[in-house]
């Protein structure tokens, strides 16, 4: 039960590392103002004229995004923030993002400057800050490791279904992968403190409630909704038996919800 933890922690200690040459790579843009500090080791000041920023950001956020939804929701406005204001007013050393230095966004008024490309440098260190953060989670005796433990049972779960599915256990197979998908989404609502008033919530009852609360849209409500349909044609006796493809449906379905809805 210890591999997804490892992973997180493999993955978050490549993410810092990256974040970090990003930061390096970041003052060697905004030019000599910026220097690297002097308490770099180094071996480290040699890779620095040869770091960039602009071009390794967008991947580097991509899969931080991910990592800070799971581990750190509480941190997920901040962090999208630093990234992108979809709505702003105007632009000012406060509402700047990276973003907007991507483009190589200035703000002027006339020959003077009033908002130039060094503002990200504050917006991309909290959000190296907040990467950086995640590590004590792994050490911290209140991090609550539920999810990742969770997500441990689920492959073993699937791994089962999918050797039923193989052997033609349709109407099995479909049954464990609906109950994985009640697992993710009862958790969703107990990490997003959502009250679930129904005695034995089922599927559909738990993606309604996140619909209500605007955790998800409305076509993955819809989504949503077709998969518990093929999980209760394959809890239910009815004269309609479920067929391999819509265990494949479900399948990529289930591979698709725990994946992407958090």
């Amino acid at each position: 039960m210890e591999s997804n933890i490892a992973k997180y922690q493999k993955d978050i200690e490549s993410l810092s590392q990256r974040g970090r040459l990003l930061l390096f790579g970041l003052y060697n843009e905004l030019g000599k103002e910026y220097k690297i500090p002097n308490n770099v080791p180094e071996k480290e000041k040699t890779l620095f004229k040869s770091l960039t920023f602009i071009d390794k950001y967008n991947s580097w956020y991509n899969e931080a995004l991910i990592v800070v939804k799971q581990l750190m929701p509480e941190r997920l406005i901040d962090f999208i923030s630093y990234y992108k204001i979809e709505k702003r007013k105007d632009i000012d050393y406060e509402t700047y993002t990276i973003s907007d230095y991507l483009i190589n966004l200035r703000v002027t008024q006339g020959a003077r400057v009033l908002v130039d490309t060094s503002s990200v440098l504050n917006k991309y260190t909290q959000q190296y800050f907040i990467v950086e953060s995640l590590k004590d989670r792994f050490s911290s005796s209140l991090y609550n490791i539920k999810q990742l433990l969770q997500a441990d049972l689920f492959d073993s779960e699937i791994d089962a279904a999918r050797e039923l599915c193989k052997k033609g256990f349709y109407r099995a197979s479909g049954a464990i992968y609906g109950v994985v998908i009640e697992k993710h989404l009862s958790e969703i609502c107990t990490q997003r403190e959502i009250k679930v008033s129904k005695k034995n919530p089922a599927i559909n009852d738990y993606n309604q409630l996140l619909k209500d609360n605007d955790v998800i849209d409305t076509p993955t409500w819809r989504y949503i909704q077709r998969l518990g349909d093929l999980r209760n044609l394959c809890d239910h006796k009815k004269a309609e038996e479920p067929t391999e493809n819509n265990i494949k449906d479900l399948i990529e379905g289930t591979d698709k919800v725990i994946k992407t809805v958090y």
